[in-house]
């Protein structure tokens, strides 16, 4: 992947203070990241078959968590005993 500053991101327009992900297109690759790393973290990089097939997941709800999960990811782990 080439130099991540040198690349126009996108942020989607229901972005909070908390981040989103920004999405780019670079060459024939659709490149993702979390905003909250500012450039430092990790890039997810699909091709277009992929990323269409990745959308459509998300539109089917294909990675919506159970109710109470994500509570459980926020709350810190409760101490035995």
């Amino acid at each position: 992947m080439e130099d991540q500053a040198r690349i126009e991101w996108r942020k989607s327009t229901l972005s909070t203070t908390n981040g989103c992900v920004e999405v780019a297109f670079v060459g024939d690759r659709i490149a993702l990241r979390d905003s909250k790393q500012q450039g430092r973290g990790p890039v997810l990089e699909f091709t277009a078959v992929e990323w269409y097939a990745f959308l459509g997941g998300v539109r089917g709800g294909e990675f919506d968590l159970e109710l109470g999960v994500s509570d459980a990811r926020a709350a810190p782990p409760t101490p035995l005993g």
